[in-house]
């Protein structure tokens, strides 16, 4: 089965229908049925943070997709430890001349412990830096 990760791009612009990329988003979606989609808790922590003073209608909706994410049988999320935190600051200080957040440093490990190569983003640290793909 063909594996992506989803970065917090693409979880923001499937919740906000008023996003940016909210209607691409939705095209790739519907594309990719099928599909085993990757996450991590750093992410889906880095997606409440972009609802939390959003109004209570986006952050409910943003908390019950984190929950139903937990819950679906076609989505993993890794879950957040000491161990993902302390990998994902050696990528951190490797890369002192990119632009990398920590989340995005624990993202690329997980995608590399997977062998997964596509991402669902439109960030350029994934695409262009890493060598990642992104999906069609």
């Amino acid at each position: 089965m063909r594996r992506i990760f989803a970065d917090t791009l693409y979880w923001v612009a499937i919740t906000h229908r008023k996003d940016q990329w909210h209607h691409a988003a939705v095209r790739v979606s519907r594309q990719l049925s099928g599909c085993h989609l990757i996450t991590t808790d750093e992410v889906l922590t880095e997606v409440l943070a972009a609802f939390c003073e959003a109004g209570p209608m986006l952050r409910e909706r943003a908390a019950t997709l984190v929950r139903n994410l937990h819950k679906k049988a076609t989505v993993t999320v890794h879950p957040q430890s000491r161990g993902t935190f302390l990998s994902g600051l050696d990528l951190y200080e490797a890369r002192p001349d990119k632009g990398y957040s920590l989340t995005d440093c624990i993202s690329m490990n997980v995608m590399q412990q997977e062998g997964i190569t596509e991402v669902l983003t439109h960030d350029a640290h994934f695409i262009t830096q890493e060598g990642f793909t992104v999906p069609l």
